[in-house]
């Protein structure tokens, strides 16, 4: 391996400086601001990468030699060409073996076209629509016939000539058409990537300058979009510098690439549970959480699920703790009678252990709790002596959250609940706000999985069985329902 250090006004300057000496295929090893203000990279490149990038400059300085050469002007050339073709035809009028007519005349029009095309004139006089007139000589070596024959071959020849380039007009017409949109986009797709360069022009001072991590302005757009999440800063400048120092130099120079990437670093650090549809053994679920956040009718979403959109009807019951809740029971009642649906309403564990037992037939048995502060440590205290009521009976107890929660409070409310033995995360409300960073940053640093996301009020519809694909989609382009 070789090391090369660089410096500039900027890492970004410096960044180009080391690509164009080497190419793509190097390794930042580090970045750092200097006393006198520029900044300062190292990178490391294998030798056959740095012989190879050698071999590259080499062969792009003698193709910009190239371009120098025919990028003259326009014009100038084409006067060139047109002085060179008046010589020519000089010189073979000259000659015993000249060209024959209709050879020189596509000749003339050929330097013309291009004149036309490119918008300059052209000193060669157009075609004349009328043959020449013969000369004296002419008419008296050749017979009256010979001059009939030379004729209809002139106008046979003609017709084919005019046919031939009218059907290449139209092709080289189609394909400068197809030509011209390509470049059209590419330059439309290059504009749009310099317009996000100039909007970050200020982002070396505006960025984020922590813990000697450095935010390039190509990643100013992704950067603005994940803080304005809600995520933590933390995470967000820890999975920043990881893309950082896994991304490709390559990829770096189109925000559309850059983008999905940190997409796909972001999908790798959620953790998401598939649903247990398996009839072979007793799903209880207790959704607990504070209150407001929706648990209730979180639980008929999940029963009109199970009983009813899923390819198999399971056999669901539900059991209520909330007898606290002004109308709680009578909600619940409500959707239970429409889906046809057994419902116990219980006070104590010993109720409690009961109505599991009565409810034993069913695939899935819901509960339902009083909704409780993170600080009431009494509540708390019952719904943990509900949880272990039965030590033969495995509860999965659900942590029922609100999307709209700043993260330090959704980090307090998990730290307060996971007294009762937290197994999954499950959101609420997510239609009720734009901002998912906090969801994300929770998930991650608990490392529990999510189990379900509600999307709306609506029941039974508005419930996703969560995945990571729609979590970073959402916080990276918004929720979509449906």
């Amino acid at each position: 391996m070789k090391l090369f250090t660089y410096a500039g006004e900027s890492s970004t300057l410096a960044l180009a400086q080391a690509k164009k000496e080497l190419g793509d295929e190097f390794s930042i090893i580090s970045q750092k601001k200097l006393s006198d203000g520029t900044y300062e990279i190292s990178v490391a490149i294998s030798e056959e990468d740095l012989k190879e990038a050698k071999t590259k400059a080499e062969q792009e300085k003698q193709k910009n030699d190239s371009l120098v050469t025919k990028n003259n002007n326009i014009a100038d050339r084409l006067e060139l060409i047109a002085q060179k073709e008046i010589e020519r035809k000089r010189i073979a009028q000259n000659l015993q073996n000249t060209l024959p007519e209709d050879v020189s005349l596509q000749l003339s029009d050929a330097v013309r076209q291009i004149s036309q095309i490119a918008g300059v004139a052209s000193k060669i006089p157009p075609k004349s629509p009328y043959p020449k007139p013969l000369t004296q000589a002419t008419k008296e070596s050749d017979s009256a016939k010979n001059l009939d024959a030379e004729k209809n071959e002139k106008a046979k020849k003609s017709q084919n000539n005019k046919e031939s380039q009218t059907e290449n007009k139209k092709k080289d017409s189609s394909l400068s058409e197809i030509n011209d949109l390509r470049l059209i986009r590419g330059e439309i797709d290059r504009l749009n990537d310099k317009l996000k360069l100039i909007q970050n022009m200020f982002w070396e001072e505006r960025g984020p300058k922590r813990d000697g991590l450095i935010i390039p302005h190509e990643f100013a757009e992704i950067y603005r979009i994940t803080k304005a999440s809600g995520m933590a800063k933390e995470h967000l400048e820890k999975i920043m510098q990881l893309t950082l120092e896994l991304m490709p130099i390559k990829m770096r120079e189109n925000s559309v690439l850059i983008k999905r990437y940190f997409r796909e670093v972001l999908r790798k650090m959620v953790y998401a549970r598939a649903e247990n549809l398996s009839s072979n053994s007793k799903n209880i679920m207790m959704l607990v959480g504070p209150t407001g956040v929706g648990k209730t009718t979180t639980l008929a979403k999940l029963a009109a699920r199970y009983s009813r959109l899923l390819n198999k009807n399971y056999k669901v019951g539900i059991i209520t703790l909330d007898t606290y809740r002004i109308g709680a029971v009578d909600q619940l009642m409500f959707y239970a009678k429409k889906m046809k649906l057994s419902i116990d309403t219980v006070v104590d564990t010993e109720e409690f252990v009961n109505a599991l037992d009565s409810l034993k037939y069913c695939d899935y048995i819901l509960i339902d709790t009083v909704g409780s502060s993170q600080h009431d440590r009494a509540k708390l205290e019952s719904l943990k002596s509900f949880v272990n009521a039965d030590p033969n009976t495995k509860i999965d107890v659900s942590l029922v959250m609100s999307a709209t929660t700043k993260y330090e409070d959704l980090k307090d409310i998990y730290h307060t609940f996971s007294t009762l033995g937290i197994d999954t995360l499950l959101f609420t409300k997510l239609d009720e706000t734009h901002s998912y960073g906090n969801i994300f940053s929770l998930i991650y640093e608990t490392k529990k999985p999510v189990s379900y996301f509600s999307v709306g009020q609506e029941v039974p519809n508005d419930l996703n069985v969560a995945t990571s694909d729609f979590l970073i989609d959402c916080l990276l382009d918004g929720l979509i329902k449906g």
